[in-house]
């Protein structure tokens, strides 16, 4: 019987892998066939939401589908995310941490400051500026989807503000590649700590990464960006308890209450998926080199695969008509939140260039 019950969570689970295959094959035919692209600098995520919104739009859902899209936003995303911390690896942080670090903090507060004051001026829902904040100032979609089972938010709250972040991710990277080799005069350690501070995604930050070494021959600054970024994501373990307990502090009636009762204990498999990590390189890099980075590489490529998977299934659960009812002001706070994210960066870096170089 206890069989039945899970198995009740296949058809959605299913359905919401051969979404995930459909966007990689969409975005291997649009990034490399089309635009000629080694790797695409399309991501594969926001492919699969968008798909998902349009079939979950178009074709009413049935209800064997519903607990496994469920199961895939709750469950298959967690593990998605504790797999994401096999990519960080802090012992390669030190070179550019005592500059990237505080240049992150600064951002973040910037953000948070700045929304905090949009929501009282535009009366958007907390939860919404809550996801966008987040989304604008850690990374992208995965701090999103991260931070909304903490807060409570909506299916149609997590769709809109991806959609917010996904496009202002995508102005951002194909923009500031050329906006950063003519503000900082090409020198690779300041485009690079900007596109990683700056832009939303991960995978944009490669791609804008990408983009500006195609462009001006310079794989230094892809790799600070795509430091800078990851050293930007573990910043994930802070703001998502933060923000859980900033929201639930006002809204738990019980006097009980603590961080404790609504900590994302998941995010506890994240760290110790990042000292896996650097325990594994330590031990197994001389000794059992090939098998262990076989193994890092399959569990990077399953984090994508299940975090993409997630994106699906909240792209078949959102129902358009409850965007439309949201209005344009939380587009509004997406690109407050992506123009002050790009400004207090430049500045942060010329104060470093100006004062502390």
């Amino acid at each position: 019987m206890i069989f039945k019950k899970y198995l009740v969570v296949v058809p959605g689970i299913i359905l919401a892998f051969v979404l995930y295959s459909l966007s990689q094959g969409f975005n291997n035919i649009i990034g490399i066939e089309l635009l000629g692209y080694e790797k695409s600098p399309i991501s594969t995520a926001m492919i699969a939401i968008l798909l998902g919104m349009v079939f979950g739009n178009i074709f009413q859902m049935r209800n064997n589908f519903v607990k496994g899209l469920e199961f895939t936003q709750s469950y298959i995303l967690k593990l998605g995310i504790i797999c994401l911390g096999i990519q960080l690896k802090p012992f390669e942080f030190i070179e550019f941490g005592a500059i990237a670090i505080p240049l992150i903090i600064i951002c973040i507060v910037a953000v948070l400051i700045v929304i905090k004051l949009l929501i009282k001026k535009l009366k958007i829902p907390t939860r919404m500026a809550y996801l966008i904040s987040i989304g604008s100032t850690v990374c992208g979609t995965t701090a999103i989807m991260a931070t909304a089972p903490v807060i409570g938010a909506k299916k149609n709250e997590v769709s809109y503000a991806i959609a917010n972040i996904t496009l202002f991710g995508i102005l951002s990277m194909l923009l500031y590649p050329y906006f950063a080799n003519h503000y900082f005069d090409a020198e690779p350690m300041f485009v690079g700590l900007f596109l990683g501070t700056s832009i939303h995604e991960t995978s944009q930050v490669a791609a804008a990464g990408l983009i500006y070494d195609q462009q001006f021959n310079s794989p230094e600054t892809l790799n600070i960006a795509t430091v800078t970024k990851l050293i930007r994501n573990t910043f994930l373990v802070i703001m998502i308890p933060l923000f859980a307990f900033l929201y639930n502090r006002n809204n738990v009636v019980k006097k009980d209450y603590s961080i404790i009762s609504i900590f994302p204990y998941f995010v506890l498999g994240f760290v110790a998926m990042i000292i896996f990590r650097n325990l594994g390189d330590l031990f197994f890099l001389t000794t059992y080199n090939e098998l262990w980075l076989d193994t890092v590489k399959m569990i990077k490529s399953s984090s994508k695969v299940f975090l993409t998977m997630a994106m699906a299934a909240i792209g078949l659960s959102t129902n358009l008509k409850d965007l439309r009812s949201m209005g344009y002001k939380p587009f509004i706070v997406g690109f407050i939140g992506m123009t002050t994210v790009g400004l207090v960066s430049i500045l942060s870096i010329e104060f470093y260039i100006n004062f502390l170089n």
